[in-house]
């Protein structure tokens, strides 16, 4: 018994850094402290949701919040109305977002699974799959996107962020993010895992997503995040998966 239940952890967790999960864990119990250490998530939710509402209305639509943490997200998508499934690795973290959810009475279904595993057991069933600030933190990137590109449904929309990788990100990313104005935790990020616009784009495109608009988050300390025309640092980008008969 111990050694198959060793190998389904191992299986779910394939795609996921060890030190990355262990990291998220351990601030778990801040997930939801608005001037804690997971603010800067917070504070750019509105701005998430007012994306994804650009495109599709949430009310009644089945909705996957990929590395949906400790649920920030995904609780907003279900209070207005999406029927709202959450995943991720992080077990703690998942456990905090499960208490919030009871607190809140906001419904959400938090599942401990990894994108690839679900993708296996509900091919064509989202409207609306979520992926935000969690690319970079993957090994295998291009797995999460094409696993997102099985669930949803056709006409459906995938939602990603993530962060570009050049030197204008890593000064106000990483320096000043994290080390001069303790915006997120320090460690929370790496340069080097970081995704340009371009390669998420490729990856979508291979597994038949059409991007629909980009937009950046224009994020400082000396003033409230806005959506921007700058896809720099933080950036949002909307897929839609054609029907069958529609050219990519």
């Amino acid at each position: 018994m111990q050694d198959a239940t060793s190998t389904t952890e191992n299986d779910v967790r394939q795609n996921a850094d060890p030190t990355e999960l262990h990291n998220f864990n351990q601030l778990a119990h801040t997930w939801w402290d608005e001037a804690g250490q997971f603010s800067a998530l917070h504070k750019i939710n509105p701005l998430r949701i007012d994306f994804i509402q650009q495109h599709q209305q949430l009310e009644g639509m089945a909705i996957l919040d990929i590395g949906c943490g400790g649920g920030i997200l995904s609780e907003s998508l279900a209070k207005i109305g999406g029927k709202v499934t959450g995943i991720d690795l992080a077990d703690e973290v998942l456990t905090i977002a499960k208490l919030h959810s009871l607190e809140s009475g906001i419904p959400v279904d938090y599942q401990l699974e990894s994108a690839e595993e679900h993708a296996k057991k509900h091919p064509k069933n989202y409207d609306i799959i979520t992926c935000m600030e969690m690319l970079e933190h993957v090994p295998e990137p291009m797995a999460i996107i094409d696993a997102a590109a099985q669930m949803v449904k056709p006409g459906g929309w995938v939602f990603l962020s993530t962060l570009n990788r050049n030197l204008k990100s890593y000064l106000l990313a990483i320096i000043g993010a994290e080390q001069v104005f303790n915006l997120v935790p320090k460690g929370t990020h790496r340069h080097d895992k970081f995704i340009q616009p371009a390669e998420i784009d490729t990856m979508a495109r291979q597994v038949g997503l059409v991007l629909k608009q980009g937009a950046g988050i224009d994020f400082s300390p000396f003033s409230p995040p806005r959506l921007s025309d700058s896809l720099d640092v933080n950036y949002l980008l909307a897929y839609q998966k054609p029907y069958n008969n529609e050219p990519l």
